[in-house]
């Protein structure tokens, strides 16, 4: 029986220039899918998975990432005032509470593996969680929730990992695994971005993660990766050999939100499972499609 994961690293430090020019003046974390930032729903998913502690690896202009999590007390008189009870637990589902978030400044874009070593003193000698807010995924048990779970059995180190295209394999970290059946598939190999004729697999990594303590003494000895990063896949690759590495071919459908395809697709798919939603955002689709049919 593994100790329990209570710790998660949030990197949110990279400047979203996919979103320009919205993400000139707001962090792309703070961006809403229907009526909820990203980060909020990352905040939630770790929250459920008995995460006590957030750790926030971000950068200069992220201003408004952390006044998002602080008490609003102008606001809350207001609605109290209003007498508008609904919406004043919709913002205290948003407050932290004091010391449970640690924010940590990353000086560089050096990549994935650079921003989680920037919270090493931290980690101590704890096993983590890592949460891409970009990976948004929509279950009916949250996604680390699920990996917490196998992760207690297994121990070592947890990746997510979710099927792609061929093509789609040089945009991710991809494993080659013992056995595909399984839902905790033991690792034996990781390779940053391979061309899809290099590829062991098109079983690629997503931005969920429980990591061993000892990964952090790798990513101080790792060197520049794929395109000429710290590239986290390298560091969870070391670790194969030692305490092991288990992929987890979790339940759900996840979207990128870090492209723009994606975070469409993903307003649309939240805003079919609203109730208070799903009859007129239906309706317009549809009737959206009958008009290109008769274009």
């Amino acid at each position: 029986m593994t100790r329990k994961v209570t710790k998660a690293i949030f990197p949110v430090a990279g400047l979203g220039t996919r979103f320009l020019p919205a993400t000139k003046s707001i962090p792309k974390e703070i961006m809403t899918l229907v009526d909820r930032p990203l980060i909020q729903y990352a905040i939630d998913e770790a929250r459920d998975a008995g995460i006590e502690e957030f750790i926030f690896v971000t950068s200069r202009g992220k201003s408004a990432l952390s006044d998002y999590f602080d008490d609003s007390p102008v606001l809350e008189a207001e609605l109290k005032r209003k007498n508008k009870t609904d919406l004043l637990e919709v913002l205290h589902a948003t407050n932290m509470e004091s010391g449970q978030i640690a924010y940590v400044r990353q000086a560089g874009a050096k990549g994935l593996g650079h921003a989680v070593a920037c919270a090493r003193r931290l980690i101590h000698d704890e096993c983590f969680a890592v949460i891409l807010p970009d990976d948004v995924i929509m279950s009916d048990k949250p996604c680390l929730a699920q990996m917490m779970e196998a992760h207690a059995e297994t121990g070592g180190s947890m990746v997510a990992a979710m099927e792609v295209r061929p093509e789609e394999t040089s945009s991710y970290g991809i494993l080659e695994v013992e056995d595909t059946t399984s839902q905790a598939m033991k690792v034996r190999g990781m390779v940053e971005k391979p061309k899809s004729e290099d590829a062991p697999s098109n079983l690629a990594v997503i931005g969920r993660y429980i990591l061993s303590p000892n990964i952090m003494n790798s990513l101080s000895g790792l060197g520049a990766g794929a395109g000429g990063e710290i590239q986290l896949t390298d560091a969870i690759a070391r670790e194969i050999d030692g305490e092991g590495v288990h992929a987890y071919r979790f339940e759900g459908q996840r979207y990128d939100c870090g492209s723009k395809a994606g975070f469409l697709q993903a307003t649309v798919a939240f805003g079919l499972a609203r109730d208070d939603l799903r009859e007129e955002l239906g309706e317009f689709i549809a009737a959206l499609n009958l008009s290109r049919e008769q274009d």
